[in-house]
């Protein structure tokens, strides 16, 4: 059970800096930051991967919906295998 919710956390802290780094896309003056410098350095090749497969629409880039859901599908097998060997 423990193993399952730092599962759990693990993955909910990379979302929110998933999110972090979508939101700061949108307002440039907070790559200054060095909070923002570390989100982009471990956020931006997962992204990255999603980029190159699908195309921007115009302006928008729907590449983030995928990679969140992707991201959720990751942790439902992660935990899925977990409790298979543990439980």
């Amino acid at each position: 059970m423990l193993l399952i919710t730092l599962i759990d956390r693990v993955f909910l802290v990379y979302m929110l800096m998933l999110f972090a780094r979508i939101l700061c896309s949108w307002v440039p003056e907070l790559r200054e930051y060095k909070v923002m410098q570390f989100v982009a350095y471990y956020t931006d090749p997962y992204l990255n991967l999603f980029r190159r497969i699908i195309p921007a629409l115009g302006m928008i880039d729907i590449s983030p919906i995928f990679a969140f859901l992707s991201l959720g599908l990751i942790e439902a097998v992660v935990k899925w295998v977990v409790s298979g060997l543990f439980l």
